[in-house]
């Protein structure tokens, strides 16, 4: 969830005093690091789901203020768009309850909304990118209220100097402008957190970027945008693009995105604070009154505000956290690359494989990070959101292989192996796993259903192409409340 700010003004005095203060909570962080000072006993998971809304049409409704209000749940907020939610799960042990537990508290919560929304005129979809949205929803007018969205609006757009260009090739081409930073907000996704000891940190990092692709490559879930029909996994691209800072002419001098999936392998969770500072100006430079070196000193623990405010404004799509739960301080990785939906089901299979797999691959004798080029990693990536569960993708050991071979040969073993370690036993885990293990002999999955249905009622119907999206939508959330896992769902 992102931190509000006060909507005002920044002069060069608040950028430079930010600086300062960010250099300082970067020290303070650094003294934490080497004192130890981190809670790391009893290591919890979390999970953010961004959700759309929807009229009884399936077309987006921007209500989301009205939506929160009848909902009066602390654990929801508001997103960028008005067409947008968010709901925070409480963290949790892995195990704690098993799976059925988890699942049940989800599914109760956003069963809740649902009601709550549909008694001010809305629905929920949990899906990467909502198939009706149009360009035209899209707009200044479209800002959530809160102000730090138009706030960083205007930072962005200031930076730039110059409209957004958002330019996809897929099976149809999309090239367009914005003259705000709102075609972001048709980005929807699940964010999986994982709370680690400092020592340990890297290596989750690490683990969490090779397989990345693999991650979206099995749940790709965003074909369609502004009714055309892109990548398996559009909202990778999209969201590159549309919070980019960097005009045209500073693209070619190298400098770096905030949308950025990184350059290198990492050596301690310092790094990533440290490139933070030195690469990405501030866009929020707001200041608070602690010093968190005097803080430390008392035996306090600081808060680190411009630390982590700056860092919620620099997108890795694994992204390192720093918080504060209980009066202690704790490190987080926040794996961003998964799009929501289709159900809560795929939700917690995709959340299974992506604990299990990072655990057992930190845990191996040779690491996959030092037998494979970040660069490797990052081309998986984008291949992977091209073409979704069709793609190919690099392993070492394996060369360039199916994504379906790799994870049911290679990866889903170590999955399990994984789980197992953390205390899953077999019953807990097969059925999570075995929602991954028929995707891949399926190779079904939420991009590649939305595709079929869409052709398939475009070419029974002839209704045209926004209408075969808004009825495959419909059937998209009647599927959805019945929680079947996406690869079981017809095409009919």
């Amino acid at each position: 969830m992102g931190r509000d700010v006060p909507a005002l003004v920044f002069t060069r005095e608040d950028r430079r005093r930010y600086r300062g203060k960010m250099q300082a909570c970067l020290d303070a962080f650094a003294q934490m690091l080497r004192e130890s000072r981190f809670e790391s006993e009893r290591p919890q998971v979390g999970l953010e789901i961004e959700l759309n809304l929807v009229d009884d049409d399936a077309e987006p409704v921007m209500r989301n203020v009205d939506v929160l209000e009848a909902i009066a749940d602390p654990a929801w907020s508001t997103e960028l768009g008005r067409f947008n939610l968010e709901i925070n799960i409480p963290p949790r042990r892995l195990t704690a309850g098993g799976p059925d537990a988890w699942e049940s508290e989800i599914r109760d919560a956003l069963n809740h909304a649902e009601q709550r929304a549909d008694s001010v005129g809305a629905h929920m979809v949990v899906v990467g990118i909502l198939p009706t949205l149009r360009q035209e929803d899209v707009h200044e007018g479209t800002l959530s209220e809160n102000p730090r969205y138009r706030l960083l609006n205007d930072q962005v757009f200031a930076a730039r100097g110059e409209d957004l260009h958002i330019e996809v090739d897929g099976v149809d081409r999309l090239r367009t402008y914005a003259d705000t930073i709102t075609p972001e907000a048709a980005c929807t996704s699940t964010q999986f957190h994982l709370q680690v000891s400092p020592e340990e940190f890297a290596g989750y990092w690490n683990a969490a970027q090779a397989i990345a692709g693999i991650q979206v490559a099995l749940a790709a879930n965003s074909p369609f945008l502004f009714g055309k029909e892109l990548w398996h996994e559009t909202r990778i691209p999209l969201f590159e693009q549309a919070t980019d800072t960097r005009p045209q002419e500073i693209k070619v001098q190298g400098v770096r995105p905030r949308v950025w999936f990184g350059e290198r392998w990492i050596n301690s969770v310092f790094d990533l604070f440290e490139e933070n500072l030195r690469y990405f100006p501030a866009l929020l430079p707001l200041c608070d009154e602690q010093d968190p070196g005097e803080t430390l000193d008392r035996g306090d623990v600081p808060e680190l505000g411009e630390l982590t405010l700056h860092n919620g404004t620099i997108y890795r799509w694994n992204r390192p956290v720093y918080a504060i739960a209980h009066d202690k301080p704790h490190l987080r990785v926040e794996n961003r690359v998964l799009p929501a939906g289709p159900t809560v089901a795929d939700t917690l299979a995709n959340g299974a494989f992506y604990y299990g797999l990072t655990r057992a691959l930190v845990e191996e004798d040779r690491p996959v990070w030092s037998r494979m080029s970040f660069s490797a990693a990052e081309e998986n990536l984008h291949t992977a959101a091209r073409q979704g569960i069709e793609a190919r993708l690099y392993w070492p050991g394996m060369g360039e292989v199916p994504v379906t071979e790799l994870v049911l040969r290679r990866l889903l073993p170590l999955a399990h192996r994984g789980l197992e370690h953390s205390g899953m036993d077999d019953a807990w885990r097969e059925p999570l796993l075995g929602v991954i293990e028929q995707r891949c002999v399926t190779a079904r999955n939420g991009a590649v259903w939305q595709k079929e249905m869409f052709h398939h009622i475009d070419s029974a119907t002839h209704s045209g192409r926004h209408e075969a999206l808004r009825r495959m939508t419909q059937q998209y959330m009647d599927y959805m409340h019945l929680n079947a896992p996406v690869h079981t769902w017809p095409v009919d």
